[in-house]
């Protein structure tokens, strides 16, 4: 009884030393799962009972069962290693049959199919041609084709536009000299087109001044006016009249008051007389000689100007003082007069006698001043460019120009800017013809554009073109402008694209763009790839683009320790196990993905050791019961 009570420890004690010696050996496999042996005695007993003091009939090797515990995660240099950190297995397919790992190290074949070092294909959800995960469970595998190039169709643009920017173009109507005569006894109506209401400028009388006529239409809102009064003096008056009479004298009154004071002692010339007038207490006369102007019709004459519009008499003559000159000559002023923008129209008093404001307004046009340029950036405030990229991939350079505008209505609680597109060096969104309108609101919020409260601006008219100025062959604008909506369905078929101002805003602050973002890019290569925490597998392009190509799958077990081993650090489903709870990594209870890393064994080398030793006391200390047994027996038999 005792030799088998004896072997029985020997093999318990060899099966422990087997056993910690996988484990010793398996110290560096990486995601191997280190075993114990589980021990039970033996004792014989009959059906009924089990005796008197039975004596146990040695042990047995009741189980040899796997520890599952998380092993150390260590770094590698391969992007495609994954360590799992938290509870579950890889998938493997091994030409049809399903293992499970804990050994991330992975790799690609010649087909793309993400393997193991034994190529078993690692299973997982497989990502379409966009990049988005089907939720259907394969093969992974990875294409190494390069990314197709996609068109611009949608740009979004975050900007603030500075709400302390001046207003740079000028629209104005400057009208041709109107005579004070023209005007007298006419009334004018103006109409804004900016909302503000309409003035009426009462009809003048009729012997209104220039000055007082352009005094009257100056009020008005949106228009300027000034009145000179221009006389050129004939008659005779010439350098030799000046020079040869002995008594010259020159008389100027002011709108029917007396002469203004004129030292005109030693003037012998029309330069000298031009001088004496200049150098009179009366700064709104002055007086010049006309040569300079190369008028032949005029040419050596005296030109005295009233700077603000007042009737002028002037005599001359060669007479002693007391003496009657000449009947003097009356001179009446012009008005001059410039509207703005805002002034949309000019309509007579109905109790005027005349339409020549009215027909002067009408008969000309608005002359533009600091007209918006693209290639002159004293014309717009703002500008700034981004790269769009057309069917084939060929980068372009849009640029957008921002240019403030005068308020609507009377300029409160709404600001106005106009917007235009520019793609290397062309107008287009209509913009050459006309630009977009922004308004925003009194807090600095977009309203519209173009009356869209979205903000948005849908361009249809963009042909790409080379370097050379040709179409480069890429799609070009649609057939039908109106059917393009937003957002632009895929696939795309035209140029069009969508540019979105919506979260634009007009602050008194520095001009800015807080976000620029398009969906386009051209052709690119793979570069590398990315994995997750969720398991998911991303291709980086030389494009700068990246893109999902599947997510890698976890399975977790009822009864882990159920799994059976079949070698290769992998394990199979058994009835013990139950079936595998299949999902994505760090979802419910499985755990996350550790890129570039791989689990280590979770192998105690020290307590191995340690193992080691005991299970050699214990099989020495069984053989010393074989032999005390053999030597009690040998006594026995040498009885006689």
């Amino acid at each position: 009884m005792a030799f088998n009570t004896g072997l029985s420890g020997l093999r318990a004690a060899s099966v422990d030393l087997e056993v910690t010696g996988n484990n010793i050996a398996n110290a560096s496999t990486v995601g191997f799962k280190g075993s114990r042996v589980q021990f039970g005695d033996l004792y014989a007993s009959g059906f009924l009972s089990s005796g008197t003091n039975p004596i146990g009939d040695g042990v047995r090797v009741q189980d040899v069962a796997q520890s599952f515990g998380q092993g150390n995660i260590s770094f590698t240099d391969n992007g495609l290693d994954m360590a799992i950190s938290g509870d579950g297995f890889f998938i493997l397919n091994n030409g049809g049959e399903i293992r499970y790992s804990r050994a991330g190290q992975f790799t690609i074949d010649k087909n793309g199919y993400v393997i193991n070092n034994q190529s078993m294909r690692v299973q997982g959800y497989t990502a379409d041609d966009d990049g988005n995960l089907s939720g259907i469970r394969g093969d992974l595998q990875i294409q190494t084709d390069n990314l197709a190039p996609r068109r611009t169709t949608n740009l979004i643009s975050d900007l603030n536009l500075d709400s302390r920017e001046s207003v740079l173009e000028r629209r104005i109507r400057d009208f041709d000299p109107l005579t004070i005569a023209a005007l007298r006894g006419e009334g004018v109506t103006f109409s804004y087109s900016d909302g503000t209401g309409d003035y009426t400028v009462p009809p003048l009388s009729a012997t209104a001044s220039a000055s007082e006529a352009a005094a009257a239409i100056n009020a008005a809102p949106g228009v300027t006016a000034t009145a000179t009064t221009t006389a050129v003096l004939d008659g005779g008056l010439t350098d030799n009249f000046i020079s040869t009479a002995g008594n010259f004298r020159l008389e100027i009154s002011v709108n029917g008051s007396a002469p203004i004071p004129l030292d005109l002692q030693g003037v012998s010339s029309l330069d000298e007389l031009a001088s004496a007038i200049n150098a009179t207490s009366d700064n709104a006369i002055s007086a010049s000689v006309v040569d300079h102007d190369n008028d032949p019709a005029t040419a050596g004459r005296l030109r005295v100007i009233h700077s603000g519009g007042e009737p002028l008499e002037i005599a001359f003559g060669d007479a002693p003082a007391g003496d009657p000159l000449p009947p003097a000559t009356a001179y009446e002023g012009e008005v001059f007069v410039t509207t703005n923008r805002n002034v949309a129209q000019v309509a007579t008093d109905p109790a005027s006698s005349g339409t020549n404001f009215e027909t002067a307004f009408n008969d000309t046009p608005f002359t533009v001043t600091n007209e918006f340029n693209p290639i002159d950036q004293r014309t717009y405030n703002h500008a700034t460019s981004t790269t769009i990229f057309d069917s084939l991939g060929n980068d372009h350079k849009l640029t957008q120009f921002f240019v403030k505008e005068p308020s609507p209505g009377n300029g409160v609680g709404q600001s106005q800017w106009s917007i235009y597109l520019q793609i290397d060096g062309e107008l287009v969104g209509g913009t050459d013809q006309t630009p977009y309108t922004a308004i925003f609101d009194q807090d600095g919020e977009l309203e519209s554009i173009n009356g869209d409260p979205n903000g948005e601006i849908i361009v249809t008219d963009w042909v790409p073109k080379d370097p050379s100025g040709q179409p480069n062959g890429a799609d070009g604008p649609p057939a039908d402008p109106g059917s393009v909506v937003s957002p632009i369905p895929e696939p795309a078929v035209s140029s069009a694209f969508i540019l979105s101002l919506g979260d634009t805003s007009q602050y008194g602050a520095t001009f800015g763009v807080n976000d620029q973002r398009q969906n386009g890019y051209t052709t690119g290569r793979l570069s590398g790839l990315d994995v997750s925490d969720q398991g998911v597998i991303f291709a980086r392009y030389t494009n700068g683009q990246s893109k999902s190509l599947g997510q890698v799958a976890l399975a977790a077990f009822n009864n882990t320790d159920g799994l059976s081993p079949v070698g290769d650090t992998t394990w199979v489903e058994t009835f013990e196990s139950g079936q595998p709870v299949i999902g994505a990594p760090d979802t419910g209870t499985l755990g996350s993905i550790e890129a570039s890393s791989v689990e280590e064994s979770n192998v105690d080398l020290s307590a191995e050791l340690v193992n080691l030793i005991i299970a050699q006391r214990n099989y020495q200390a069984n053989a010393k019961t074989i032999e005390t047994s053999d030597s009690v027996t040998q006594t026995i038999i040498n009885l006689r």
